[in-house]
C-alpha cells in the first residue's frame, strides 16, 4: 500500500495510530515497515494480528511484566488483534535470556498452573474479545526430529553466539547446553506458525524477536515488525523489577500493598511508570508532564494519582478510594487505621501465656522467615502497641486487642484463644 494512494483521512489514522503505538517503546524494526502494515488495515479494516510470548515460569505478575501488556492493550483499543502465546512446551526449557547459567526445565504441572494464574491476571489488563490464546506445544510437539534438523539448518552458530549472554558464557567457560539454542528458534517459530505481523517484547528479548523475523523469511511468510519495550526499574529505583530483589508491585497483592508500595516509587521515575504501567492516555500524560514542569501540580499529588490510578486498574474505583483513605489517615495523619485485621493467637503457641515476637511476626505472615523478622525487629519497624521493639529475643505477652505493626502498612489485631 503506497503511502501517496492514501486518503488524507486514512494518512491520519495511520499517524494517529502510529503515535499511540510509537509510546514509551525503545525500538520498532523497522518503523517504515510498521507504516506500511498500518496503511493497509486502515484501508481493508483487517485487524493486524500482535503477538506476545509468554512463557509460565512464575505464577504472579508484578507492574514490570505489564508495560507489554499495556502496549498491547493499546494495540487492541487501536482495532487490532493479540495473538498471547502460552509457552507450553517452551516453558519447559526456559528462556536463557540474561542468565549465566542453565535454567531447570519446569514440569508439565508446573506450566499448566502458572498458565492458568497467567491468564486470570492478563485478562486485568487485556480485552479477552480481541485476545486469542495460543499453546505452543500445538505446532511445536508434532515436529519430527527431520523438521528439527531442518530448523536448526536455517541458523549458523556465530548468529547464536551474537547473543550476550551467550557470548559472556561461552568466554567465561561457563556452560551452554545445545537446547537452549533451540529457545528463540522455537519463539520464531511460533510466528512462523500464527504469521504475525508485529512482535512485542521488553529490550532483553531483541534477539529472540528478530529471530521471528529471520524464521518468517525462511519459511516464505509475511515478515512481522520487531517492538521492543523498556524494562522498568524497581522500587529501588536502579535494578529492574524482579520479585526476587523484592523491588516489585505485584498486581496481585491487597489494594492498600500496592498504595503504599507506589508511593515509595522515586519521583525521577514517576512519569516513567505513568508512561509505561498505566492506562492513561497521551494527552493525560502530557498535561500531567507539564503540571509537574510548571509546579502547578504538587509531585506528591502526583505520586497519590498514580498510587490510586494502579489500585483503581487492578481493583476497581472504591478499592482505590479506600485505599487512598487508608494511605491519608495511616501516614499522613498519623493514626491507626480503622479496619486492622485481627488474628487469634492459637493456645499451643503459648508458653506460660507468652510468645516469641519473632515466632508471632512469622505466624502472621509479616515475615516469610525467622532471618526477615530478625533484620524488621533489628531495623526498628516492628512496633508493640505502638511502641518499637528492636530486642531480636522479645517475648510478648499478648493482651486482648494488642495492635502489633510492621513497617508502614502491616497490621494486626490480635485476640485470645
Amino acid at each position: 500500500m503506497k503511502w501517496e494512494e492514501l486518503t488524507d483521512g486514512q494518512k491520519q489514522e495511520v499517524q494517529r495510530q502510529l503515535d499511540i503505538i510509537s509510546r514509551g517503546v525503545v525500538e520498532i524494526i523497522p518503523e517504515e515497515e510498521l507504516k506500511q502494515k498500518l496503511a493497509k488495515s486502515v484501508v481493508t479494516g483487517e485487524p493486524l494480528r500482535v503477538k506476545l510470548g509468554m512463557d509460565p515460569s512464575a505464577p504472579d505478575l508484578h507492574l514490570g511484566h505489564t508495560v507489554v501488556l499495556q502496549k498491547l492493550r493499546q494495540f487492541q483499543e487501536l482495532g487490532h488483534q493479540v495473538q498471547l502465546i502460552i509457552g507450553d512446551f517452551t516453558g519447559r526449557i526456559g528462556d536463557p535470556t540474561g542468565k549465566s547459567e542453565t535454567r531447570k526445565q519446569l514440569t508439565e504441572e508446573d506450566v499448566k498452573r502458572n498458565a492458568e494464574t497467567y491468564q486470570k491476571q492478563i485478562y486485568k489488563i487485556l480485552d479477552p474479545e480481541k485476545t486469542k490464546v495460543y499453546y505452543n506445544s500445538e505446532w511445536l510437539a508434532p515436529m519430527s526430529f527431520a523438521d528439527v534438523v531442518n530448523l536448526s539448518a536455517k541458523v549458523t552458530v556465530a548468529r547464536m553466539l551474537e547473543r550476550d549472554d551467550f557470548t559472556k558464557r561461552y568466554q567465561s567457560g561457563q556452560p551452554i547446553s545445545i537446547h537452549e539454542f533451540f529457545y528463540p528458534l522455537m519463539q520464531g517459530m511460533d510466528s512462523v506458525a500464527l504469521k504475525t505481523d508485529i512482535e512485542l517484547g521488553g529490550t532483553d528479548q531483541k534477539f529472540n524477536l528478530l529471530m521471528g523475523r529471520t524464521l518468517q523469511k525462511e519459511y516464505g511468510v509475511d515478515t512481522q515488525i520487531t517492538i521492543t519495550m523498556p524494562l522498568i526499574e524497581g522500587l529501588d529505583g536502579v535494578q529492574k523489577m524482579s520479585k526476587s530483589l523484592g523491588n516489585y508491585i505485584g498486581i496481585d497483592e491487597e489494594p492498600n500493598e500496592i498504595y503504599g508500595k507506589s508511593m515509595s516509587i522515586p519521583d525521577e521515575l514517576m512519569m516513567k511508570y505513568y508512561s509505561l504501567a498505566t492506562d492513561l492516555d497521551n494527552e493525560a500524560l502530557k498535561a500531567l508532564e507539564e503540571g509537574l514542569k510548571d509546579g502547578s501540580v504538587h509531585p506528591r499529588d502526583a505520586k497519590m494519582r498514580l498510587a490510586h490510578t494502579f489500585v483503581r486498574m487492578y481493583h476497581g474505583v472504591e478499592a482505590a478510594d479506600a485505599a487512598q483513605q487508608h494511605f491519608v489517615t495511616v501516614f499522613q495523619q498519623r493514626a491507626l487505621p480503622d479496619d486492622i485485621q485481627e488474628y487469634q493467637i492459637p493456645a499451643e503457641e503459648l508458653d506460660q501465656g507468652a510468645i516469641r515476637l519473632i515466632r508471632l511476626l512469622t505466624l502472621l505472615g509479616f515475615a516469610s522467615s525467622n532471618g526477615e523478622a530478625r533484620r524488621s525487629i533489628q531495623q526498628g519497624a516492628v512496633k508493640w502497641n505502638e511502641h518499637k521493639i528492636t530486642d531480636v529475643n522479645a517475648d510478648i505477652t499478648p493482651q486482648e486487642g494488642d495492635i502489633i505493626q510492621v513497617g508502614k502498612r502491616k497490621f494486626a489485631k490480635l485476640k485470645l484463644s
